[in-house]
């Protein structure tokens, strides 16, 4: 076998561990915090300091992105494991932002791009610290990489770095504050409340105005609906693993996630799956339409349930999206395979409600994950459709980059799963600032002011956890 697995304390929680290892120049979680959803919330990931790193600042229609990772991926099908094992043991894993769609489709470069975040951010890495939600347990997997790949250590000495790390006096990564240059964000900011350090790009009434032009287009027959978004952003002098910690307290989901890498990182409680595919090649895909925020009363959040999957917009909303993803999905997936398993499904998070779609298919024979990202990237929950007109219209109508907001966090393991997120609910820390930006999908029927307050629930627990501790 190519991977050992040794039991760690059972009792060691994801929180413990973290700061550990916050000092790596590339560390990665993937935190599945929301452990009550057992259905897509069974396991945590985290891992760090990887053997190769592969970059791409930016991308131009037809380049070819993933050519590196499926070396990668060559070199991870030749080992050994016990069927035992998990899905993500150690393997390839990272970022793809928004922008990387360009690769994949010809599309206009947004306004304004005045972040650093790669296009597409992965790192091969040859172990992973896993907690098993539903079994209860905790292990550190060391993946024995082919030998001629000089890419790994001997795995003891990987093990025994793993194990003096967690014995270390945990202590986060607060050197943010000094050592971080200052940079300001470009075009105007608007301040979304008067005694308040949280801006926008747009103020509430270029919002509405920018909504009712999305209408226009649906109304003229270019789409029938766009998924527009507006940037938050507010300074930040704190670390990034110290972020984590309080947006995993204050809003668990099952697509927790934190990426740090040199002068970046990614803070994600995003609820959303993107693409999951299974070793053998079952493909599922899990959109979210409609929101409703949550109420402390139970009557009043059953009936708030009751009115989100009675509300034909929403469930409109969600169907063309479904449709799709089904169109999407069935590029690199067997004819006939592609399947609606769930439709409209109410699903409860912290602080709003969803309704939730489920979408499967099998890959064709011959095709791979990489195949199946290149139809599908970026995700259609958070596009609209038409799809591609839907992102010219994004492109058109928003303010600055999305980076890695409505892209996606991913990992794929030596014995083919992988998993990936939408990145919604989601901070970027870069050069003392964070950027948040929230948004909806506006159909014919959408009102801007409600659309512009579904922004702030939206955003409401992200800015809970930056005023907690």
């Amino acid at each position: 076998m190519n991977v050992r697995i040794l039991p760690l304390d059972p009792d060691l929680q994801v929180a413990q561990a973290l700061p550990c290892f916050a000092g790596e120049p590339f560390l990665l979680l993937l935190d599945s915090a929301a452990r009550h959803r057992q259905r897509d919330a069974r396991y945590s990931f985290l891992t760090a300091a990887p053997r190769a790193v592969c970059r791409l600042d930016a991308v131009r229609h037809g380049d070819q992105p993933f050519t590196q990772l499926r070396h990668w991926q060559r070199l991870l099908s030749a080992l050994s494991l016990p069927a035992s094992a998990p899905p993500f043991c150690g393997g390839i894993a990272g970022l793809l932002s928004y922008e990387l769609g360009q690769a994949f489709e010809k599309l206009p470069s947004p306004t304004v791009n005045d972040t650093s975040t790669p296009a597409l951010l992965a790192g091969l890495f040859d172990w992973a610290i896993v907690w098993d939600h539903l079994q209860r347990t905790v292990q550190a997997c060391i993946l024995e990489l082919p030998e001629d790949s000089t890419l790994t250590p001997p795995v003891d000495d990987r093990l025994a770095w793993i194990m003096t790390r967690l014995q270390q006096p945990a202590a986060l990564n607060t050197a943010a504050a000094d050592s971080v240059t200052v940079r300001q964000p470009s075009g105007r900011l608007h301040q979304i409340e008067p005694t308040s350090q949280i801006y926008s790009d747009f103020t509430r009434d270029e919002y509405l105005q920018t909504v009712a032009r999305v209408i226009e287009y649906i109304r003229a027959g270019d789409i029938f609906q766009a998924n527009l978004s507006q940037r938050l952003l507010t300074p930040w002098s704190g670390s990034a693993v110290d972020l984590y910690q309080r947006v995993r307290r204050q809003n668990p989901a099952p697509f927790c996630g934190l990426l740090q890498y040199k002068d970046t990182a990614i803070i994600s409680a995003s609820p959303e799956r993107f693409l999951k595919v299974s070793g053998n090649g079952l493909v599922e895909t899990r959109p979210i339409k409609g929101t409703r925020r949550r109420h402390n009363s139970p009557i009043a959040d059953l009936f708030a349930g009751n009115e989100l999957s009675a509300s034909e917009k929403d469930r409109s909303e969600n169907v063309m999206i479904v449709d799709l993803l089904r169109n999407d999905i069935s590029r690199a997936c067997a004819a006939g395979s592609v399947q609606v398993t769930g439709l409209c499904e109410i699903e409860r998070f912290e602080t709003v409600l969803h309704l939730v779609s489920t979408v499967v298919g099998q890959l064709q024979s011959g095709r791979d994950v990489w195949d199946l990202l290149s139809g599908c990237f970026p995700g259609g929950s958070i596009t609209g459709a038409p799809k591609i007109r839907a992102m010219e219209i994004i492109a058109e109508l928003e303010r600055s980059v999305r980076g890695a907001y409505c892209g996606s966090l991913f990992a794929y393991g030596p014995g083919g799963d992988f998993d990936s997120s939408i990145l919604i609910r989601t901070f970027t820390l870069q050069a003392g600032w964070l950027y948040f930006p929230v948004g909806g999908g506006i159909v014919a029927d959408s009102d801007p002011l409600d659309e512009y307050r579904e922004t702030l629930h939206k955003a409401s627990g992200m800015i809970r956890s930056l005023r907690t501790t």
